[in-house]
């Protein structure tokens, strides 16, 4: 097999099947003009495009989604595929950098000609890939919590809006750990955006933002970071951060090596979950927190038969977190919408997917008009084991708000795609 960024896999339910099939497709031409997005061999096969970081600073993040996709598939492969067909997953390897996403995403497009692509972690790796969607008029449905400010008919988002991650973490941190907060971020468009909208947030609600420092991607110089800290909270206070990739590890490192600990600095994180304390280690974290819709703590049967079957896919020490979650869902609420629209064919798929709801390990979602899903918020301590006690959680999931209250020239982004003329009056 070829390397994990340019390799084909073809997921069946079972061997016979997938013998059958694959017999089928030796005798059975291709080329079908009228065949609907992502048909492959004359329709024996849904094709669907997989494109995250296997490689650099990010894979430490983006690997696990792809597990949870490939899961995703297999399930629905073994209980009869979609439209009676199986789903063929074509992998390809961002590798880190942004270039390299909007490339591989037009040759999903247009070599592979996959019904949709599931893909990108950063909002830099999403941003480079939104002009190949949108001038290809194609769909990409994305699992990551995000700095919202964006409306496009092209994507479908299933991680948080700053509403359902950034301002309750906020909230929750003003209320119950102090007002003097230090800002620490990944130099891209999220972490700066984030902040923007947090040091807003502040302002409005009597905190102080006392620094602000960012890293490049991948950075791990952080002791000028650690040095500002102590400058600036002296006697001790909030750390928002929202570093990402391999940052973060030497980060807490040095946290604790500093004696940043969580009784005096306690640091909230919006991109740091169950894997990454697994490979960071619990004993760097244990008693900091992080804002997520989803934990494996969570207590349901949706969340305690998608826990199992992960493990029993990929190994027992294996955990399960907030992104994965949101791309394992994604996957079945695609199927959803193109078993609701009878084809692949994508605009119909659009359209069929609003008002899609699924029963996910986080609680009931449901996709909404301006093309992000209804959330439960959830806050959580990181524990010794590595993973997570739940402090607080919202009733009920939220709606999703891609527009921010405390920035209010973002206002106009809340679109809605079941008035395409509103919707395209506010695309950015």
């Amino acid at each position: 097999m070829s390397k994990l960024g340019r390799r084909q896999v073809l997921l069946y339910g079972s061997t016979g099947l997938a013998a059958s099939l694959l017999l089928k497709g030796c005798t059975t031409s291709g080329d079908d003009p009228n065949a609907a997005a992502g048909d492959s061999d004359g329709g024996e096969t849904i094709k669907v495009g997989i494109l995250h970081s296997r490689s650099g600073t990010m894979a430490i993040s983006e690997n696990t989604v792809v597990d949870a996709e490939l899961l995703a598939i297999k399930e629905i492969n073994a209980a009869g595929g979609v439209l009676g067909k199986q789903i063929e997953a074509i992998e390809e390897d961002g590798e880190s950098d942004w270039p390299t996403f909007a490339e591989k995403a037009a040759k999903l497009i247009d070599q592979d000609q996959v019904a949709t692509i599931f893909g990108c972690w950063t909002s830099a790796s999403r941003k480079a890939v939104l002009p190949v969607f949108e001038s290809k008029d194609h769909m990409l449905w994305y699992p990551v919590q995000y700095e919202g400010q964006e409306c496009s008919r092209n994507v479908f988002y299933t991680g948080a809006a700053p509403n359902q991650q950034i301002e309750p973490a906020v909230d929750w941190l003003l209320e119950n750990k102090g007002k003097d907060f230090f800002l620490v971020g990944s130099d891209y468009v999220f972490p700066r955006t984030a902040n923007t909208i947090i040091k807003e947030q502040l302002k409005a609600k009597g905190g102080n933002t006392v620094g602000e420092d960012y890293l490049p991607l991948g950075n791990v110089e952080v002791t000028p970071i650690i040095t500002k800290i102590k400058q600036a909270l002296p006697d001790g206070g909030v750390i928002f951060n929202s570093l990402n990739g391999d940052s973060n590890t030497a980060f807490f490192k040095q946290m604790q090596g500093a004696g940043l600990t969580p009784d005096k600095y306690p640091v909230m994180s919006v991109s740091v979950a169950e894997e990454e304390v697994r490979q960071i280690g619990p004993q760097y974290l244990e008693g900091h927190y992080a804002a997520w819709n989803y934990f494996q703590t969570v207590e349901s049967p949706a969340n305690d038969k998608f826990v199992a079957a992960f493990k029993a896919e990929y190994g027992d020490e294996r955990v399960t977190n907030d992104p994965m979650e949101a791309a394992y869902i994604m996957v079945y609420l695609w199927k959803q919408a193109v078993e609701a629209a009878g084809t692949t064919e994508l605009e119909a798929v659009r359209k069929a997917a609003i008002g899609q709801e699924f029963d996910a390990p986080e609680g009931k979602v449901t996709m909404n008009a301006n093309h992000h899903i209804s959330k439960t918020v959830r806050i959580g301590e990181v524990r010794s084991d590595g993973l997570f006690d739940i402090v607080s959680s919202t009733d009920g999931p939220v709606d999703p708000l891609p527009w921010n209250q405390y920035v209010p020239e973002t206002k106009g982004l809340g679109c809605d795609w079941t008035d395409p003329e509103k919707g395209e009056k506010y695309k950015v």
